[in-house]
C-alpha cells in the first residue's frame, strides 16, 4: 500500500511541474496560444482550467502525503533482534577486555 501511495505522490508531482511550466506568470503560457474569440476554449477557459487543475493537484498531493502516513511500514521487530547492530556493537565492545594494551614509550 505504501509503495502505491508513493507511485501515486510521484505522478501528481510530475504532473503538478508539467502544469505550473505550461502557465506563464503574466497569465499567458499555453493561453496565450489560443488568441482567437472563437475558439472552444478560449484564453479565459484555458487559464480557468491550469488554474483549477494546479489546486487540484496541490490538494491530491497534500490529502496524498497525510495519507502516507499511516500507511507506513512499521518495524515488526522479531525477540532476538530488539537492538540496533551499532548497540550490540557497543555493548560487546564494552565487555570485552582490552589485552596487551601498553602505553606508548616517553621520549625524555
Amino acid at each position: 500500500m505504501y509503495i502505491l501511495i508513493s507511485v501515486l505522490i510521484l505522478i501528481v508531482c510530475v504532473l503538478m511541474v508539467l502544469v505550473v511550466l505550461v502557465q506563464n506568470s503574466k497569465g499567458g503560457g499555453l493561453a496565450s496560444n489560443f488568441a482567437s474569440s472563437n475558439q472552444f476554449m478560449g484564453v479565459r477557459k484555458t487559464a480557468d482550467f491550469l488554474e483549477k487543475t494546479t489546486w487540484s493537484l496541490a490538494i491530491a498531493l497534500l490529502v496524498l502525503s497525510l495519507f502516507s502516513i499511516f500507511v507506513i511500514p512499521k518495524n515488526q521487530v522479531k525477540s532476538d533482534a530488539t537492538q540496533s547492530e551499532i548497540q550490540k556493537q557497543i555493548d560487546e565492545s564494552k565487555a570485552a577486555p582490552i589485552k596487551d594494551f601498553q602505553a606508548p614509550p616517553t621520549q625524555k
